[in-house]
Formats: C-alpha cells, structure tokens, sequence
C-alpha cells in the first residue's frame, strides 16, 4: 500500500512539472510590441473574468481538502482558502512567480547590464500580465513610474512629525498613509464608478503607490540616519538603481544587490502576514494605500519582516562573542546556547518551505560572485553547514534550513547599509510590487469580501465529542 502511494505521489510530482515546464515554455514564447502596460491589461481581463466565471460554475462544489482542527488552532496553517494568480509557493520547489522559479527569471527577465541581475519593473509585467517583457517594455514601464514619484510636501510633514527615533516601519507607514489622501481609487468610488472598473483606478493607485515608496523609504532612511540630506532621483537609473541611489549607495554593485533583493522579495504568495493583510483590507473596498499600509504593520511584526534585522543583529553577537574566525565547535556550542536559552536561530526554517529557500540560494551565489572573502558571509556559509543538523537533532523544526532572512543583512551590510533596523522598509518597497500586482487582479476579477467563519473553544470541543460517538 505504502509503494503505491509513493508512485502516486512520484506521477503527482511529475505532472506537475511538465505543467511547470510547460508554463514556462508558453511564458518565454509570449511576446508584444505594445509598451503599455494598461493597455496589456484591458486585453487579458476579461479572458482572465471568463475563466474566472467557468471555473466557478463547473467546479465550485470540488472539494480541495479537510479542515482539522490542529489547523484551526494552529493559524489556518496549511488550509487553502485563498485564490492569488501572481505567484505560488510550493514545499519543495519555493516560489515561482507566474510559473518562473527564481533562477529562471533572472535567465528571462530583462537586466540593466548584461548578465545582470533582473530589474524589479520586469517582475511587476511579469506578475500583472503573466508574460515575459521585453527591455522595450520594461523601460517604457521604467519611465512610466519615474514620472509617478513625485511626493506632496504634506506625505514628509507627517513623517516630521513623528520623533527621529521613532522605528523606520513606523515612519515608512506613516508616510503610506498620508499618501492615501490622493488615492484615484477612493475618488472614483465616492463619484459612483461601476464595480466591473474598479480595476482601473486601483490600477492608477497601485503603480503611483509603486513609484512613490522608495523616496518614502529613503526620506526615512536618510532622516533617522543621514542627518536629513535627502538625495533626489535620478531620472536616468531604474527603479531599483535609484533606490539604492536615494539611500546614498552608488556603487554599482550595491545597485544589483538592490535590484535582485526588490525582484526576490516583491511576492511570496498570498498566505504569509502582509500579503493577506493587503488582501484582506483591500476585499472591504479600501483603497490600495490604506491596504498595503495594513500589509506594512503586519511585516513589521519579528515573526515576519521584522526577522532580517533580528538574523544580523544575532550574526554580529556571534562575532562580539567569538571573534571573526570563529570554528565550526564553537559555533555549534553557540547555537546550542541560544537554543538552550529559550531562543530560536533567526534566519532558519519556514512556515511552508521544507528545503533551503530559492531566495537564500541566489543570494548566496551574488554573495560567492562578488564578496567570497567577507569574514560575515563567510561566517553565514559557515551556519549553513552547522545550524541544519542541530535543528533536525532537536526534533523540533519540520524545515531546518535557512530563509531568505539569513542572507540579506550581510550582504547590505558588507555595502555600507549596516543599520539592521532599517531593514524591514526595504522589505516594504519589495513587497509593494506584488501585493499592488494581486491588488489589481482582486478588483478585476470581482473577488469578494473576505469572511471565514469563527468558531469557540467549547464550539470544537462538542463537535470532536460529536465526531468521535458517530
């Protein structure tokens, strides 16, 4: 019985690749000469509505699984209860973003330099249409969001208003919100728009939302840290390169960590904190400023966003503890020691992924690429070997491996960009991209408020008693 199974889950596996290759091989051969981006769109939503609507009326009633009552308890863990079209996390695999792993994107995806890393406005084509884009295209939609960043004066007074050391989430948020107040979307609504367009001013919400993050991340990060020197943008660098740039960091090098760290970490799909925060506060009909500031506080919690800045912060205690050249008995004892204290190693295991996140492996190879002999990557190889075998002896953890949070801070340390509290926000301008993308797709295709149902404690109690008499 058991040999069965196992040939049934080989063939399950199988199939699922070929439909992954096959994805693949339909997203490569996909090809327009049209450089907007609105126009692609208003072509694909009504295919995307009508299967949307055939899908619900011939296989609504399919069961997708059981509900137990660990996954009540437990988080919803593991239930499926979400449609999000822009990209998928599998255990085994990690996150494909319309089909394409994170390898194979860097491979398609448009660069600013040959061999390069992918720019982050390819990756927003790729999630709003589920094709490739040409370099034509990405630097039309490059162009398009450079004359979006424009900021009102009132979005950085608000933030003035808040103590210098106030948390870099709190600022960044609070910029959001104040946003908000030129929001298409909510103008729209109040002046009576028919719900099949609500697509369109979330559209125009959604890219400016897109366009304006960065200089809001950056007048936080230059006004907590900098002494408020802002530094303008540059109208001849994309998306992630400005970035870097407003942040203070022109070398080259640090502007492809920024491209690659914005593309990797822009969506994960739609179950982790902020994604479904976004999505959640966006299905009341919120508008997508209002949603994504909810997405923000829900990254700034430590067991979500807020783990990159905890991963270096630890890796320097190991440091200050143990020197630089550090063997691997004395980290093994140093981890048992934070283990023993009650404490987890930040940067390790995932709520869904049983294997090394793909995030963390390209990460590692940039770092292999460009900083081979920085003592603190060296120190993270290091962990990588060491930190698995212990959390699979403690018995503990389902995934021993390590997340993208183990990598990031190095390498934006090793570049200049050390202040770990800081780290979360880059996140946030990350993640704009993908949940702005699902944003869109939400309103097109009609999907409705988002309601489960709640149950008590006694609730549970009577039904297993019911369950367990029958």
């Amino acid at each position: 019985m058991a040999f069965f199974k196992t040939v049934s889950k080989l063939r399950s596996r199988l199939n699922q690749q070929s439909n992954l290759s096959n994805s693949v091989r339909w997203l490569q051969i996909q090809s327009s000469s049209d450089l907007d981006l609105h126009s692609q769109l208003k072509e694909l939503i009504p295919e995307q509505q009508e299967r949307l609507k055939k899908l619900k009326s011939e296989h609504g009633k399919v069961q997708l699984g059981n509900i137990t009552v660990d996954m009540v308890l437990g988080g919803m863990r593991g239930m499926t209860g979400l449609l999000w079209e822009t990209s998928l996390l599998d255990p085994d695999e990690g996150i494909r973003f319309r089909g394409l792993s994170i390898p194979e994107c860097q491979k398609v995806l448009p660069a600013a330099k040959p061999d390069g890393e992918p720019l982050p406005e390819g990756l927003l084509w790729l999630l709003l249409t589920g094709k490739v884009p040409s370099k034509e295209q990405v630097d039309a939609l490059s162009k398009e969001l450079q004359s979006r960043a424009t900021i009102p004066d009132y979005v950085y007074k608000a933030i003035d208003a808040l103590p210098v050391t106030a948390h870099p989430m709190t600022q960044f948020t609070t910029g959001v919100m104040a946003l908000q107040v030129q929001s298409e979307f909510q103008k729209a609504y109040e002046k009576g728009i028919h719900k099949s367009k609500y697509w369109e001013p979330t559209y125009e919400d959604s890219l400016s939302l897109i366009a304006r993050v960065p200089l809001v991340a950056a007048y936080v990060y230059r006004r907590i840290y900098k002494d408020g020197k802002v530094i303008p943008v540059d109208d001849c660098l994309d998306y992630g390169g400005n970035f870097s740039h407003m942040l203070g960091f022109d070398d080259p090098q640090m502007q492809e960590l920024m491209r690659l760290y914005v593309t990797i970490h822009s969506d994960h799909e739609g179950g982790n904190v902020s994604a479904h925060t976004g999505h959640l506060v966006a299905s009341a009909l919120s508008d997508p400023y209002l949603s994504f500031a909810a997405a923000l506080n829900g990254l700034a919690g430590p067991l979500h966003g807020l783990a990159n800045q905890e991963v270096l912060l630890w890796i320097k205690s190991v440091v200050d503890e143990c020197g630089e050249n550090i063997t691997a008995e004395q980290l093994k004892d140093y981890v048992w020691k934070t283990l023993n204290s009650g404490k987890v190693v930040p940067g390790f295991g995932h709520g869904v992924l049983r294997k090394t996140d793909p995030r963390y492996m390209c990460q590692r190879e940039f770092a292999k690429k460009h900083l081979p002999n920085d003592p603190l990557f060296q120190l993270v190889s290091k962990l990588y070997d060491v930190v698995p075998p212990i959390l699979t002896e403690l018995g503990k953890v389902k995934n021993p491996w390590p997340n993208v949070d183990a990598h990031s801070g190095v390498l934006l340390n090793y570049y200049g960009l050390t202040e770990a509290k800081y780290f979360t926000v880059l996140f946030g301008v990350s993640r704009s991209i993908g949940i702005c993308s699902q944003l869109i797709w939400d309103r097109a295709l009609g999907l409705p408020l988002e309601r489960p149902k709640s149950v008590t404690m006694e609730w549970l109690e009577n039904h297993c008693k019911k369950a367990a008499s029958s």
